[in-house]
């Protein structure tokens, strides 16, 4: 049975939100750790997480999806830095500081955000329309 144009929109741009609302998510762990060393002696840092996203075929109405396909950690290195006096430093005084870049996260947020934004408001103008639609309907009878 075919699926009309708007509630097919509606699906695209709900799957937009869940997506983008995991990447939020994600972006503001890394945020939230991004001075998180280990308790103990030599031990690591926070590990940034990452994330990516799939196309995934909906066969029941035909349309393209957006899916978390993938959450994970960055193996880059940690950041080391001299700091006797805190917990986690190793007998040298060094630190491993986690591999969270602060301003790379905030304009991916800021992106996530603009892109949660944008498929809203694609499921908002989707009701407005369904709306409207029943409306002339309702009128022409």
């Amino acid at each position: 049975m075919p699926v009309d144009p708007l509630t097919l929109a509606s699906r695209i741009a709900s799957s937009g939100l869940t997506v983008q609302e995991t990447r939020m998510r994600i972006l503001s762990e890394n945020l939230a750790n991004s001075q998180s060393t280990g308790n103990t002696p030599g031990e690591d840092a926070y590990r940034r997480k990452t994330i990516s996203f799939s196309w995934e075929l909906d066969r029941a109405t035909g349309a393209t999806r957006a899916e978390v396909a993938k959450i994970d950690t960055d193996p880059s290195q940690f950041v080391i830095e001299y700091d006797p006096g805190n917990p986690a430093a190793d007998k040298n005084g060094m630190v491993k500081r986690p591999n969270v870049n602060v301003l790379v996260e905030l304009a991916d947020m800021r992106e996530a955000n603009r892109t949660y934004e944008a498929n809203l408001q694609t499921v908002k103008q989707t009701r407005e329309l369904v709306s409207m639609t029943i409306e002339l309907l309702r009128s022409g009878q």
